[in-house]
């Protein structure tokens, strides 16, 4: 197992090369194991390079989870999945402290969030004060038990699902928690070709339909995932693609037809994943394009249409698709 960026104290040209040829032998990888979904595939890793969360919408059964233990298998990184039920407990989150009469002294009992990338599924079926307890720990880093701080080993990154079909017993979550995300991706059904190539793979020569990540290597440890994210965050952005994002973040709250818009957390995202697709396409430097892209998924759960455009059945996919045809990006 190489470690190509480890020990780099800084984003020099010699690093950067290291670290861009990282990323994407570590796009490769989870590629072997999940069939299309190129996009989703692109912008999950770029949250992760980004050091954000990621909300995931879209119905079960698309390769959610093998994404994530794929993303796990290539940092050896510890998986971990938390199936959110209306029952569902913080304690059964976070974790909890258990007396132990034998020495007579209480233990802290760690829950499932102490992992490198977490899958919360379906996570508008629990009540808010589980979904509170979850979103505390992605903002903060740590776990307090009983009064006691826990930090989290980093790389932690969280992957929540949830439904995009109303059904009974969801509870949605508030505007100021999905803030929280850094990406809010939409995964589809795959194409006829890439349906066609993910079913032989799964039933040729195999008994069942168990998720397969054998074939998928380890590349990197944890602790070079956080060189990564270093060597991201130093990425050039000039003033003229930053004062572009800024004006796409801010235009969402005087937008005709838009209730609420993008805070400074949505700018702020914009520019962080932007970084992280120019080093994807192995680029020092961001331009324009790498903002326009990752404008949808950066800034789709912070706008809020008013009813009337949800009548007409305008999303806030929709709203932004508009803005950004009317927002003058800079000449490259």
């Amino acid at each position: 197992m190489s470690e190509p960026v480890s020990g780099q104290s800084g984003p020099g040209a010699g690093s950067f090369a290291q670290a861009a040829k990282v990323i994407a032998a570590m796009r490769a990888e989870v590629a072997k194991a999940v069939v299309g979904q190129d996009a989703v595939i692109e912008q999950v890793l770029c949250a992760l390079l980004a050091g954000g969360h990621v909300l995931v919408e879209g119905v079960p059964g698309l390769g959610k989870t093998l994404l994530v233990r794929a993303l796990a298998q290539t940092i050896s990184g510890r998986f971990g999945r938390i199936q959110f039920t209306p029952d569902l407990m913080p304690a059964d989150v976070t974790g909890h402290t258990l007396y132990d009469p034998k020495n007579q002294v209480f233990s802290a009992r760690r829950g499932p969030v102490f992992c490198n990338l977490l899958l919360a599924d379906e996570i508008n079926r629990a009540p808010a004060k589980t979904q509170a307890a979850l979103l505390e720990v992605m903002q903060e880093g740590q776990v307090t038990i009983e009064g006691e701080a826990h930090p989290l080993e980093p790389p932690f990154m969280v992957l929540a699902t949830q439904n995009p079909i109303e059904q009974e017993g969801t509870y949605a979550l508030p505007e100021a928690q999905l803030d929280r995300f850094l990406l809010k991706v939409k995964i589809d059904y795959p194409s006829a070709e890439e349906e066609a190539a993910l079913v032989r793979k799964v039933t040729e020569g195999k008994v069942g339909d168990r998720l397969d990540v054998a074939q998928v290597t380890p590349l990197i440890r944890p602790s070079t995932v956080v060189t990564l994210q270093t060597v991201v965050a130093s990425i050039r952005v000039d003033d003229q693609v930053l004062d572009y994002a800024l004006r796409v973040a801010r235009a969402t709250r005087q937008w005709a037809g838009v209730t609420a818009g993008a805070g400074p957390r949505g700018g702020i995202a914009l520019v962080r994943v932007a970084r992280a697709a120019a080093a994807l396409a192995g680029r020092d430097f961001v331009t324009p394009d790498d903002v326009k892209r990752f404008a949808l998924p950066a800034l789709r759960h912070r706008v809020l249409p008013a009813p009337e455009l949800e009548l007409e059945g305008r999303d806030a996919d929709a709203v932004l698709k508009d803005l950004l045809e009317k927002t003058q990006a800079p000449r490259q």
